[in-house]
């Protein structure tokens, strides 16, 4: 077997990080079964190497090799492509057609963006994997084919699942080895040397002499998130190459080639969920008091009445005064609140002495008084604030976010919380 090394000279793959070369280690042990694989990673990362690679090792490296863009192809011809189709069978079938798998019959098939496959697709797609069988649209004739296929998305697939786009029968087909390529800006150590080798090719290409990047600049390369990746940081690079006069590029020239770069290293998501954490465990906290002292003005009231029935108008005053203290401490507050709450409830203390069980002709009184408290449930209290939100907004989440002072992702997780 050839080492990683011999591998990457011979598909021109740069880099030296762990997780790249771990995924190449995993293409070149399965490259001699047949198993299917399924390349996952960004958009622009370099998925289609693995394929290569794979069939390039593997006992079927002699006979076709078809790679298939399946995001390409219009939904209404993509079985026609894949599988074939009758004369007749559509118009404009003016004769019979061989499709990819039966052209590639005892080689490999690369699918590249699978997750795009209509759900009509991948129910034949899936027989194919199954048993290798398929039938041509518009024949009813059943035709077997022998195929490897290696499949690539940069699509979620557990989200696409979820959301009835992708089966999960054919994706764990599809899956019985994931190789997964890791993005540029995990690859640090990779991204100046794949810029001097894009410039290098580039200078060749156009015949001039080869860009360099001062100290600055190459910070400000490392720093970047590269949302494109690899095809990007190539973008750049041979725009640079054409455009710029001088061959020296500086921090402020090599800037304005990248979008948002003054952002995209600056971890503004990390920042914005802490903040949004803070304020909402501080927003729980308010609702948690403002709860209590509902509850204990509720206990007022009633024990105000029992005590108001037993005329012990100065045992009502002396609780109200220890309890005022107790909550306040010996503060003007505490006089003042002391002074209202003599003038206003008279009678109401602020504390309930535990009362006496109930005779059995009280029970049904008792048990009427319980059901009348209000519940005190912090979960309870936030559900019906989601809820009249919901109802307020007409169920647009956004603006019920907006109108609770939460995130749209934060009321999202409280709404699948809560069952809503």
């Amino acid at each position: 077997m050839e080492s990683i090394q011999a591998i990457k000279q011979r598909f021109e793959i740069i880099g030296n990080d762990v997780k790249l070369n771990r995924a190449l280690e995993k293409a070149m042990q399965v490259a001699p079964t047949d198993i299917s694989v399924l390349v996952t990673g960004e958009s622009g990362v370099g998925k289609e190497s693995i394929p290569k690679i794979i069939h390039s090792l593997s006992h079927r490296k002699h006979a076709k090799y078809i790679a298939v863009n399946c995001g390409a192809i219009p939904e209404g011809t993509i079985d026609s492509e894949l599988f074939g189709h009758e004369k007749g069978a559509f118009t404009g079938a003016t004769q019979t057609r061989s499709g990819y798998f039966e052209v590639a019959d005892g080689g490999t098939i690369f699918l590249d963006e699978v997750g795009e496959l209509p759900l009509t697709t991948q129910v034949r797609l899936l027989r194919v994997l199954e048993n290798g069988e398929f039938l041509k649209v518009g024949s009813s004739q059943v035709q077997k084919t022998n195929v490897r296929i290696v499949a690539a998305t940069n699509i979620n697939m557990a989200e696409a699942i979820s959301k009835g786009k992708f089966r999960e029968d054919l994706y764990y087909r599809l899956s019985t080895v994931e190789i997964n390529i890791p993005p540029l800006r995990q690859r640090q150590g990779d991204i100046h040397l794949l810029f001097r080798k894009f410039a290098s090719d580039f200078a060749q290409k156009y015949k001039m002499p080869t860009i360099r990047l001062e100290d600055d600049a190459v910070q400000l390369l490392l720093k970047y998130r590269w949302p494109g990746n690899i095809r990007q940081l190539r973008n750049v690079a041979e725009q640079i190459s054409v455009l710029e006069e001088s061959r020296e590029i500086s921090l402020s020239c090599l800037n304005s080639y990248l979008p948002n770069a003054g952002d995209s290293h600056l971890p503004a998501v990390i920042g914005t969920k802490s903040k949004e954490s803070d304020f909402s465990n501080e927003r729980e906290i308010l609702y948690k008091v403002l709860f209590d002292m509902k509850g204990d003005l509720n206990d007022l009231k009633k024990l105000t009445l029992e005590l108001l029935k037993e005329n012990d108008t100065d045992k009502v005053q002396e609780e109200n005064r220890n309890l005022i203290r107790k909550i306040y401490g010996d503060t003007e507050e505490a006089i003042e609140e002391e002074s209202t709450a003599l003038e206003v409830l008279p009678s109401a203390p602020l504390r309930r002495e535990r009362p006496a069980e109930p005779g059995p002709e009280d029970k049904y009184h008792f048990a009427e008084e319980i059901e009348e408290e209000e519940t005190l449930s912090l979960q309870e209290k936030e559900i019906e604030l989601i809820k009249k939100s919901l109802e307020r907004n007409r169920g647009k989440r956004k603006a019920a976010a907006s109108e609770l002072g939460i995130s749209e992702r934060t009321l999202y997780r409280k709404i699948k919380q809560y069952d809503l």
